[in-house]
């Protein structure tokens, strides 16, 4: 079984009652709400890569303005060639406001669009368990950036 680990940074960014989200596009197709974020680059410092992933999938600008809490989750998923893969993803989660920019969708990336939605619709999208988990670390801000209630990012 071939390891893998994926460190990747994403923002909670909440304006007048409503969260920012981006549509993730699944390797099948299907296509689900996420944070604004994604992998960080080979010596890139986990503030820089928000910073740089919320521009490329919304068009905005973030200041991040918290650290909320850092998840590890790991799953097995199927390779190429009939291997397995034992995924392990280290999940940086701070919060941030909009600085500037305009909101527009992705092009040629993970995600296809990005879009506001009111905190009281969240629960009723179809999303990534991250989004939970991280607004639960949102609302409860931890002193250990760990969830209490089970929805770990």
């Amino acid at each position: 079984m071939r390891e893998e680990l994926r460190v990747a940074a994403y923002a909670i960014c909440v304006r007048d009652g409503r969260l920012l989200l981006a549509r993730l596009i699944g390797r099948d197709g299907s296509r689900r709400w996420t944070l604004p974020g994604g992998g960080m680059d080979h010596g890139e410092d986990p503030y820089d890569t928000v910073v740089r992933e919320v521009t490329e999938e919304t068009g905005y600008t973030v200041e991040p303005t918290a650290l909320l809490g850092i998840d590890s989750m790991t799953r097995n998923y199927p390779r190429r060639l009939g291997s397995v893969a034992d995924f392990h993803g280290l999940r940086i989660v701070y919060e941030a406001r909009v600085t500037g920019g305009e909101l527009r969708h992705e092009t040629d990336g993970t995600t296809d669009m990005a879009a506001w939605h009111p905190l009281d619709t969240v629960p009723a999208l179809d999303r990534v368990g991250l989004v939970d988990g991280a607004l639960t670390l949102w609302r409860e801000r931890p002193p250990t950036g760990h969830a209490t209630d089970g929805h770990r990012p």
